[in-house]
């Protein structure tokens, strides 16, 4: 009090809250955003998801797309014409039913059934991933921090996007880079609202929806979830607490998750094929713990050769990007007491992710599908990282957006760059409309394929010839397609060599007999026949790849 100020204790204390609410003299406050400024910020946001879009959609044109995407397209397709539980259909063992499946069914309903709808799903999954990505990098943050974390994330999903392997890794078919923007969701909703009462059903219902679609969800986002709750649960030495609420909700989405399955399959849904994975003997683990950080280089990009688009360039942004990761989860585990939750829940999915791929037989030279996840997971570590939460001045903060955003924009334009792929099969499907053949069987990767870029007009479907027999591909395959009083299948598309899941044209000829006529397009030999192929062909079963 100053002198000759007269007491009044208990006027300032009912005035403290008012007073500790404005601010002092000489002092700013933080400036509150306008109703202008709100639309203007919006629009950029817009307008950025937008350009990011393009981006991704050029890009995935530069890949040709095969029989894994097409299926995809083709359950859209029937989900979009009435059949929503997908009845009749065998699919693989992960269904991608609750995330990459509306968006094919979505697309169809604008653009139909083309080869360009798999590059649109192809396009808004990955986006997804990047907002949500974003979305959990951004949290904490005030002011360009926001845009700066944004882009980082940015930069770090578009190192793979220089490598060629790296584009149909991460952003074509769907194979899990979608499933890791559910993952992100619910780390996103732990982190946000961990004491809402709605979380927990909430996050209940994710997990769920997640393991519906695949089953990465359940052993990877819900033990870095159990473990996580777990912890704090211990270390607050309180059972009842938010954490043993979403530990919860967690552990009922598995059970939950089973329940709805048995229930959707009581009333007619898709069969599913069981996954083959098991735990490899422990005298591997050595040599797949190799293969697991090989396969994390090729899934940030850093790799060399011809693969890498930019050279020597494209090769450092990728080793970069993982340095960044690295020391983003690091960060986070020295830090792991004061650290967010989501930041602990991003490095334990990333350590169960990992190990259970390296004890597993996934393990291949090439073959990151199945850590696909990790990318996400370490761009939000490493924007959380590099970027601080609030700029130290105006100058740094338009610094760091500046040199973020030209980071973000070298992969994303070099990749842009490559050449359309071309659409090496147009000749065959055209000659095979002309001459009226619009049902046969085929290889897997010629069959729907096919299908898909004749826009449905041109249906072939997929057969295999285990010990010499030909019999059909019971893998993202439905079974009225090779049901005879619906269909009549009169040709067979061959190759002259054996090729991985593809068939020849001596195969053909020692199953069917001899054809009617022979004729070579497009590298292929098409054998045509005067009777239904499909009266020669046992009933579909399930099988696993091969």
């Amino acid at each position: 009090m100053h002198a000759g100020e007269p007491h009044s204790g208990r006027t300032e204390l009912a005035r403290a809250p008012e007073m500790a609410s404005q601010p002092r003299v000489g002092q700013e406050g933080p400036a509150r955003p306008t109703p202008v400024r709100r639309w203007w910020a919006a629009a950029a946001w817009i307008g950025c998801g937008a350009a990011l879009f393009a981006f991704l959609l050029r890009i995935s044109l530069s890949r040709a797309m095969n029989s894994d995407g097409a299926n995809n397209a083709l359950q859209g397709w029937d989900i979009l014409h009435g059949n929503v539980l997908l009845h009749g259909w065998i699919i693989g063992d992960a269904t991608y039913y609750t995330l990459e499946l509306p968006l094919y069914v979505m697309t169809e309903a604008l653009f139909g059934l083309h080869i360009l709808t798999c590059h649109v799903v192809s396009a808004l999954t990955y986006l997804i991933v990047v907002a949500c990505a974003s979305a959990l990098a951004m949290t904490g943050s005030q002011g360009l921090s926001r845009a700066a974390r944004c882009l980082a994330v940015i930069v770090v999903l578009g190192s793979p996007l220089l490598t060629s392997p790296g584009v149909g890794f991460v952003l074509e078919v769907p194979d899990h880079t979608g499933t890791s923007a559910i993952m992100l969701v619910s780390f996103l909703l732990i982190d946000r609202a961990p004491d809402r009462r709605f979380t927990p059903p909430l996050l209940c219902a994710i997990l769920t929806a997640g393991q519906i679609g695949d089953a990465t969800v359940r052993y990877v986002a819900v033990p870095a979830v159990l473990l996580v709750c777990a912890y704090r649960v211990l270390a607050a030495r309180k059972i009842r607490t938010a954490d043993t609420a979403i530990l919860l909700a967690a552990a009922v989405s598995v059970p939950l998750t089973s329940l709805m399955y048995a229930a959707m399959t009581h009333v007619g849904a898709f069969a599913m094929v069981a996954p083959l994975t098991t735990t490899s003997p422990a005298g591997q683990w050595a040599h797949h713990l190799v293969l697991t950080l090989m396969n994390i280089r090729i899934l940030f990009g850093a790799v060399t050769g011809p693969m890498a688009v930019l050279g020597l360039a494209g090769t450092t942004l990728g080793l970069v990007c993982l340095l960044a990761a690295v020391f983003g989860f690091s960060k986070v585990v020295w830090t792991w007491r004061t650290a967010r939750r989501s930041e602990q829940l991003l490095c334990v999915a990333i350590v169960v992710n990992l190990a259970a791929f390296a004890v597993s037989t996934l393990p291949q030279p090439m073959n990151p599908y199945e850590i696909v996840a990790v990318l996400p997971f370490g761009a939000v570590l490493a924007a959380r990282a590099c970027v601080p939460a609030r700029p130290a001045n105006a100058r740094s903060g338009r610094v760091a957006l500046a040199v973020a955003a030209l980071a973000a924009l070298l992969p994303l334009t070099a990749a842009a760059s490559l050449p359309t792929a071309e659409l090496t099969d147009g000749p065959l499907t055209a000659w095979l409309e002309a001459h009226g053949l619009t049902y046969g069987i085929a290889g897997y990767w010629d069959a729907s394929a096919l299908t898909v870029q004749s826009g449905n007009q041109v249906q072939v479907r997929a057969v295999v010839q285990p010990d010499g027999k030909i019999t059909p591909y019971g893998w993202e395959t439905k079974a009225s397609w090779y049901d005879p009083s619906q269909h009549d299948a009169t040709f067979v598309i061959g190759y002259p060599n054996s090729e991985v899941r593809n068939l020849t044209a001596a195969e053909a000829e020692r199953n069917f007999g001899r054809p009617t006529a022979i004729y070579h397009v497009a590298g292929r030999i098409i054998l045509v026949y005067q009777k239904n192929l499909l009266n020669e062909l046992p009933p579909v079963r399930a099988v696993s790849p091969g």
